[in-house]
């Protein structure tokens, strides 16, 4: 989850003048990040190998 912290810390890194078109696409990304972290830290991940595996099956 995004916390004030981090939000804080990723608006002082933008210039002086941006669009809140910017700021929501700086934003999504991060909470992307976020949620993929916590995903990996619960052990919610797939192998490369079960990737491929699945990949093949989109194209039978």
């Amino acid at each position: 989850m995004l916390t004030k912290t981090k939000l804080i810390e990723q608006i002082e890194e933008f210039p002086e003048e941006f669009s809140i078109d910017e700021l929501v696409d700086k934003l999504i990304l991060i909470s992307k990040i976020e949620n993929g972290n916590v995903q990996s830290e619960n052990g919610m991940t797939i192998t490369e190998d079960d990737l491929d595996e699945e990949i093949e099956k989109w194209f039978e």
